[in-house]
């Protein structure tokens, strides 16, 4: 109770907080709306999202079904609007299911590095001193790895891996970034006047935290993590393409296009067809990281 009455005086006594976080996010949704941008990204979006999930409502077979060694790199045809793949497989089928393992790597990253990201950055930039050292060097030290050749090391040592592995190894990578941000939010935001009277009034530190920090600081790391998708599905069908991901019997649009390099000359459609909805998914992410960053930013619109 003594909690409820400290929020309700310091938003009282500031006028600020996390009414004010609200708020933006309700602005923001209200630009969104009006957004061509938003809506044809939300498209795809859900549209590659739907694949990755129930990829049985697009394709008729799976995803090494229905195959006919005969019809070894066929054209699209009447049958076949992707035409067949190395294996004689209706590559309509490969591509749809291709979606999860790219869809489905690129948002669990995201979100465990988000979660990482918040958590660290918060106690870095809350407490300082020797806390914000330790975090900040630890986090130096991974950003200072390149990224491929990391995740290429780290791959080639472990054999075997699959998909849980390699949303390890990216997160392992793909963490520092938010984190700075984060941490460089809370220490904007941790001497506003509604935090200084949150903590005259006897709230504990993880309230602060939690109540009045995290909800004005969290909104360029949001951003930041919607522009992180595309860059980690495309970093995985990177991985992918250089035989350091994912391999046989998973299905990818990374391993599609590494199987398709070899033969584009004579049959362009095993490159083309991954690549089309590689690129799409992609840019459906950036762009709507764009346009919430725009959106939350009155700065921009």
């Amino acid at each position: 109770m003594a909690d409820v009455k400290t929020d309700a005086v310091v938003a009282a006594a500031t006028g600020e907080g996390s009414a004010g976080a609200g708020s933006l996010w309700r602005d923001a949704w209200h630009e969104l709306r009006r957004r061509v941008v938003f809506w044809f990204s939300m498209g795809v979006l859900l549209l590659a999202v739907a694949m990755a999930l129930f990829p049985g409502l697009f394709a008729s077979f799976g995803p090494n079904q229905n195959c006919d060694i005969r019809k070894f790199r066929q054209p699209p045809s009447d049958g076949a609007p992707f035409g067949y793949d190395i294996q004689g497989c209706d590559y309509w089928s490969q591509v749809v299911h291709g979606a999860r393992a790219s869809i489905l790597i690129g948002i669990a990253v995201t979100v465990f590095a988000l979660l990482i990201s918040i958590i660290l950055g918060m106690l870095a930039g809350y407490y300082g001193g020797w806390i914000d050292a330790v975090i900040s060097r630890v986090a130096d030290v991974f950003f200072g790895i390149p990224f491929v050749l990391g995740a290429t090391v780290i791959l080639i040592a472990f054999p075997g891996h699959g998909m849980w592995a390699m949303t390890l190894v990216l997160v392992m990578l793909g963490w520092t970034t938010m984190t700075r941000l984060m941490r460089a939010q809370v220490i904007a935001v941790r001497e506003m006047d509604y935090v200084t009277a949150a903590r005259m009034l006897g709230a504990s530190d993880l309230r602060i935290m939690i109540k009045h920090i995290l909800p004005n600081a969290v909104a360029p790391v949001v951003v930041l993590a919607m522009l992180n998708v595309g860059n980690v599905i495309s970093g995985e069908a990177t991985l992918d393409f250089l035989g350091v991901g994912l391999s046989y019997p998973d299905v990818s649009w990374g391993l599609q296009l590494n199987a398709a390099r070899a033969y584009f000359a004579e049959s362009p459609h095993l490159l083309i067809f991954p690549g089309l909805f590689l690129t799409a998914t992609v840019l459906g992410f950036l762009l709507l990281g764009d346009v919430v960053r725009d959106a939350l930013d009155p700065r921009l619109r």
